[in-house]
């Protein structure tokens, strides 16, 4: 009995683990979401001058709704 609760036990040290990493994930690219954009809009602007500043305007329009929105339809 006591080594089925022990195994019970780590499970749930697992799930709790796992659930705070997925969670400051998805803080950490919230944060830095533009940041990240602006260096991928700076990449495609190299490459080709008029997907770049497309690229650059959809950056510049992302806001903390449009992360938490993406799996939403």
């Amino acid at each position: 009995m006591m080594k089925k609760m022990r195994k019970a036990q780590t499970m749930v040290e697992y799930i709790i683990i796992v659930s705070l990493i997925a969670i400051s994930l998805i803080a950490v690219f919230t944060y830095l979401s533009k940041a990240i954009g602006r260096k991928a809009a700076g990449a495609a602007d190299k490459l080709s001058a008029q997907e770049g500043e497309s690229a650059k305007a959809a950056v510049d329009s992302i806001d903390e709704n449009t992360i938490r929105d993406l799996g939403e339809d």
